[in-house]
């Protein structure tokens, strides 16, 4: 029976609650929803919803999965029990293992199967699995990481299968007890008999060169290995008394070459080296590492520093770029020498640099605009205004949801770690700050994930009042190999740095998990706001003037207060102290965006908690009345708006250029353009002018505040499991229509009355041709010509891809390629002998 029909038959047999848990699990069988329980079968064994669905299977359920695909064979229909899988997993228990089948069967990854024919009837009395049968394709070459047999090794190793019957020849002559062979296939045969045996095995490696066992050790979790010259002719007639251990081991047929450069370790031969099991290091319980213990207090204080430093650079890093706009390279991102300006703006390095600038993007604190290709601060920016800890929210949220990884800045591109230093690479081989190779579609998730695992590894080190567990990359790494191995290698090379935004973030405190970073792990955005708004302190609104023409910020300033102090000083030094100097240049910078000494002074003593000092005081008066009070130039128009955010988008945007537009106060523009022309203008770029003819030639520019929140980044976690709603409406439809599997016009399966769903019908014709290839059977298929008559042919088909299938026809002894949509029925017609 096909593999889809017998598993369609077990869905249909299940409670409404066993597939609401299924959906659950595996929310991708019904997105889109399918119309009947052979669709739903299909769906659950096709390649890529098995592939998601083992991503989630933690190491007992993979192990226990991949000796049951070793155990069974899905072409012969061939199953084994729990008691079976048993025998090839020491250290478990037939009930574990039991358990484990269960859940996999919850999850339709395997099924129940008849038992192989002539089992014992006590054995036949048990319950036996198969797996669904794209399983193969997705656990790839080497499950368990055993290596091939030999005799697929014979067949798709050309050199290989030229030397077996030589090498099956030579170790009879050398006195092992192997069969005779005259041909490559029996060779195979002869060399995995030879090699089944872990006894016979260790007895002649006992006799091997000294370095022979710790090659060995290195393809214990892996069949294939790199060795230099893997194709030489080694030869036990031939081997003197420096032989190495490569050379001995492949002149015996223990490691067979793939290429120059690389060797495979055989099946047999692997199984015999982990004495005869396929699972050696069988657990249920997850490894628990060795962690470092910190104080509560010095957690809580490293991620309050985190966050107001966060705070902090990110409004310095939006005020330069409403200074100055990050131009853009044409291959995209931001190039080393914009990267150097900001971080000199900043007083920080590169990397952290480019990270900020990654941060602020995501967030939409900075947006590209097209038409300048330059990175630019959207006007009206909500985010300026915020609390301190909504802004902090905004930041995290935007960074959860964010399919862009910000510590990928500086890397090499091939995935290798890389160093502030990267950003000088001429040969563009590194990731740049805002490109498109910092873009990873599964960050959402892996991002998540490690905060659950943070979590988790919080909970089971005990979490007291006083001190908290220190949680680095190894720790964390190691436990998500653990819960989810076929995800690995995601981890391994995204955990670093997000353990490093995480911390930038306030998430991670002096290496352990935050109480922010555990309330967003329980998706509670809540509880982290009110721990945040308690013990965040609050921005400062003062500063202290000195003498010396400098004024100390004696903590984080709110970034207001900041940004207007940026005008009218330069910034020293870095943290919360930061030191602003006054000097005449400062001043004059301050008086040419609008600013007179009244004003300047006035700010000055609004904001200080001292008096102003005499030396600044004069240094303001003197400056000012040297700089040039009366400016005289031509102008046909004015441009008034109390939005300066609107005015200096429209000062720096190219699509007003024509109006010459200069900027002789905050909220007023100066235009060369006659009222007419300016409002013209303006209106074509969709805002709304007046012309105010009463008060001579001004143009009034009104625009429509954003509502509160509006641009907000709100986080949801990536979404799992469908709607109640749309689990209820799928069993409706499922329960309605039945089962439709093994109706006419379905490939490869034939009885009952009607034909429904092209996606089953899809995935029983491949099951069915990928069968037909592995035991190279000949199938009569219905194939439809370009009048759409069907002609009954019989094939051999040869491989199948790409929508297409190769076929041999031994009626015409040629070779041709065929539509597989244009086949409508296939029937298997004899088998070929092997």
């Amino acid at each position: 029976m096909s593999l889809i029909r017998a598993l369609s038959k077990e869905l249909e047999a299940r409670s409404d609650d066993s597939l609401r848990a299924l959906f659950d699990a595996r929310p991708d069988l019904i997105s889109p929803a399918v119309p009947d329980f052979s669709a739903l079968a299909a769906r659950a064994s096709a390649r890529l919803s098995v592939q998601r669905a083992l991503e989630r299977l933690n190491r007992p359920q993979m192990q226990v999965l991949e000796t049951l695909h070793l155990c069974t064979n899905t072409d012969t229909g061939h199953s084994v029990s729990a008691a079976g899988l048993r025998r090839m997993i020491p250290g478990s228990s037939a009930a574990a293992v039991d358990r484990i089948l269960h859940s996999l069967q919850d999850l339709a990854l395997v099924h129940r199967a008849d038992p192989p024919h002539g089992t014992p009837d006590p054995v036949a009395k048990q319950r036996h699995y198969l797996p669904v049968g794209s399983l193969k394709d997705v656990v790839g070459l080497y499950p368990a990481g055993l290596g091939r047999s030999y005799t697929e090794l014979v067949r798709l190793q050309p050199a290989f299968a030229q030397r077996a019957v030589q090498l099956v020849s030579e170790l009879n002559r050398s006195g092992v007890a192997i069969h005779a062979a005259t041909t490559p296939m029996e060779a195979a045969l002869a060399l995995q008999q030879w090699t089944s045996s872990p006894e016979a095995l260790n007895s002649l490696l006992a006799t091997a060169p000294e370095r022979t066992t710790a090659l060995l050790a290195r393809f214990r979790n892996w069949a294939m290995g790199a060795v230099p010259q893997a194709q030489r002719k080694a030869s036990i007639t031939t081997e003197g008394p420096d032989v190495g251990p490569v050379d001995w081991l492949l002149a015996r047929g223990l490691l067979v070459p793939l290429d120059a450069a690389h060797v495979e370790l055989p099946h047999s031969v692997g199984l015999s080296l982990r004495g005869g099991a396929i699972i050696n290091d069988f657990t249920l319980q997850p490894p628990v590492p060795e962690l470092g213990r910190t104080s509560a207090a010095l957690r809580r204080n490293a991620a309050l520093s985190a966050i107001s430093e966060t705070l902090r650079l990110v409004g310095d890093l939006l005020h330069a770029v409403r200074e100055q706009p990050l131009a853009t390279l044409r291959s995209g991102g931001v190039g080393v020498r914009e990267m150097r300006r900001l971080a000199e703006l900043l007083r920080i390095d590169q990397q952290q640099t480019g990270l900020l600038l990654e941060l602020a993007a995501l967030a939409g604190l900075i947006r590209l605009d097209v038409d300048s290709s330059s990175w630019v601060q959207p006007p009206q920016l909500e985010w300026l205004v915020l609390p301190r800890q909504e802004q902090w929210l905004w930041l995290v949220n935007a960074w959860l949801a964010s399919e862009r990884v910000p510590s990928l800045v500086g890397q090499p591109i091939n995935g290798a770690r890389g160093g502030p230093s990267a950003h000088r690479s001429a040969s563009g081989s590194t990731i740049i700050a805002l490109s498109a190779e910092a873009q990873r579609p599964d960050a959402p998730l892996v991002r998540k994930r490690i905060l659950e695992i943070l979590d988790e590894l919080t909970v089971e080190a005990g979490s007291a009042d006083d001190t908290a567990p220190v949680l680095d990359a190894a720790a964390v790494l190691q436990r998500a190999e653990w819960s989810q191995p076929r995800m690995a290698r995601r981890f391994s090379s995204m955990i670093r740095g997000v353990l490093a935004e995480a911390e930038l973030l306030g998430l991670v405190g002096s290496g352990a998990l935050s109480q922010l970073g555990r309330a967003l792990a329980e998706d509670n955005p809540d509880a982290a706001l009110a721990i945040l708004g308690e013990h965040l302190p609050a921005a400062l609104s003062h500063v202290l003037l000195q003498a010396d023409l400098t004024a100390v910020a004696p903590g984080y300033l709110a970034p207001g207060l900041a940004e207007k102090l940026l005008v009218m000083a330069d910034a020293e030094g870095q943290g919360p102290a930061t030191i602003y100097r006054f000097s005449a240049g400062t001043i004059k910078r301050a008086l040419d965006t609008g600013y007179d000494a009244a004003a300047i002074l006035e700010f000055l003593r609004e904001h200080s908690a001292t008096a102003v000092p005499q030396p600044l005081e004069y240094l303001v008066e003197d400056t000012a009345s040297r700089h040039g009070r009366l400016r005289v130039g031509a102008a046909a128009s004015f441009v008034h708006s109390e939005d300066e955010g609107a005015l200096l988008e429209l000062l720096s945007g190219p699509k007003a250029a024509r109006l010459n537009l200069e900027r002789i106060a905050p909220t007023v523009l100066v235009s060369s353009a006659t009222p007419r022309e300016t409002a013209q203008v303006l209106r074509s770029l969709g805002l709304s002018p007046s012309v105010d003819g009463a008060n001579g030639p001004v143009v009034r520019l009104r625009t429509a505040p954003a509502p509160p929140g509006a641009n907000r980044p709100v986080y949801t976690a990536p979404r799992m499991a469908p709607g109640a709603e749309e689990v209820e409406a799928q069993l409706a439809v499922l329960r309605k229509v039945g089962s439709a599997v093994g109706h006419p016009g379905v490939p490869g399966d034939h009885g009952g009355s009607g034909d429904h769903g092209g996606e089953a019908r899809t995935q029983l014709g491949l099951e069915a041709l990928q069968r037909a290839i592995r035991l190279k059977q000949r199938i009569s298929m219905n194939v439809v010509d370009g009048l759409g008559n069907a002609n009954l042919e019989i094939v051999v088909p040869l491989s199948v891809s790409g929508g297409r299938v190769r076929v041999f026809d031994p009626a015409k002894e040629t070779e041709r390629v065929l539509s597989i949509h244009r086949i409508i029925d296939i029937e298997a017609a004899e088998e070929l002998r092997q």
